[in-house]
Parts: structure tokens; C-alpha cells; sequence
């Protein structure tokens, strides 16, 4: 944030606009939330780590060995993470 102030709002407050207070911060901004004066919460944007347009995909771009299911396969797998 370029900000040297960030936006501080009560819990009543807080409570009463939380919808414009999504919208600012959709938009970058931060918020901080405090109850009788003090700070105690900070309302940031979430990053997507990943933007995959939808369900499916990863189609065509993974590949699966002809034996990835078999019971030889999810035993050592079992006895990797010590369910075994």
C-alpha cells in the first residue's frame, strides 16, 4: 500500500459498512479494525496464486502412467506417508 495512513474503522463501524468496506479493498486498500482504539485486525486483498479459466483445465497437459491406480502403486504410496 502507497498510503502513509491506512483506513481505520470501529467494530460498529466496521459492522454497519462492511460492504463498502470489501469494495476498498477489492480495489487494494486496506483496512484496519479496532476496538476502542486499538487496532486488532487488518482487512488486506487476497492475491490468486493461480488464474486457471475453469474445470478442466490442466487437460492434455498431465500424464498418467498406465499402472497410476493399481494396488502395487497406492501401497507404496500408503507406506510413504506410513499408512501401512
Amino acid at each position: 500500500m502507497t498510503s502513509d495512513a491506512l483506513a481505520q474503522f470501529n467494530i460498529h463501524d466496521a459492522k454497519t459498512n462492511l460492504s463498502r468496506i470489501i469494495d476498498r479493498v477489492e480495489h487494494g486498500e486496506e483496512i484496519i479494525i479496532s476496538r476502542a482504539g486499538t487496532p486488532v485486525a487488518k482487512v488486506i486483498p487476497l492475491c490468486r496464486k493461480f488464474a486457471r479459466p475453469g474445470r478442466g483445465s490442466l487437460a492434455g497437459q498431465l500424464v498418467l502412467a498406465p499402472d497410476w491406480d493399481s494396488a502395487e502403486v497406492n501401497e507404496a504410496l500408503g507406506a510413504d506417508f506410513g499408512l501401512s
